[in-house]
Order: structure tokens, then sequence, then C-alpha cells
């Protein structure tokens, strides 16, 4: 995969990939640090040009469509639903889950 816009000075090299493949826990194949690195530089040139944009006296927004969410009273029940709750459990006991021990 070819990338259109440079990478940051301080851009990610194939050792970097490789330390990150570990703290994640992922299997990367030799022959495929390079090629992420080059990805991932790619990315972050994008970014880039992201911060180069001027947002000055623009309100930020959770959404392109402005929508009004629905709003319920906050109020503290216990749900009203406990028996339909409790139905799902392998064992319960005065309305309550019943689980095995796990510490002695």
């Amino acid at each position: 995969m070819e990338s259109h816009v440079s990478a940051p000075e301080t851009g990610v090299d194939a050792e970097t990939v490789r330390k990150i493949a570990r703290l994640s826990r992922l299997h990367v194949e030799e022959d495929r640090l390079q090629p992420l690195a080059e990805e991932l530089n790619g990315i972050l040139g994008w970014i880039e040009q992201l911060n180069e944009v001027d947002v000055e006296g623009v309100t930020p927004m959770t959404s392109a469509v402005e929508v009004a969410a629905p709003m319920r009273a906050d109020e503290i029940t216990d749900g009203g639903k406990r028996e339909a709750v409790l139905a799902n459990a392998p064992k319960s006991e005065d309305g309550f889950y019943v689980v095995p021990r796990s510490v002695e």
C-alpha cells in the first residue's frame, strides 16, 4: 500500500511495530513489520494534516445531524424485572443469584 502523505519526522519503524505487537500480544510475521510501519506512518501523516485545519470558532459536535436524545427521569429503581432476570440464572435463592464460592 503506497502512501501519498509524508510521515512525521518521528515516524514508526519496524522495531516499534515489533514492540507494539508484543505489547498487544499479537503475532506479526517478520516480513510484515516494515509494511505495517509504512501504513502506520501514512496514518500519522493524515493525522498531522488534520492538525493543520483551522477550527477556530467551530463548535464541537457529537453528531453530524442535530438530534435530541430522549430523556427519562433519573430515578433509582430495582428495574421491576427481578423475576425475569432471575429466570435466566442457573440457581437463585431469596431473590438473589447463587454462585459457586471462589475464595475459601
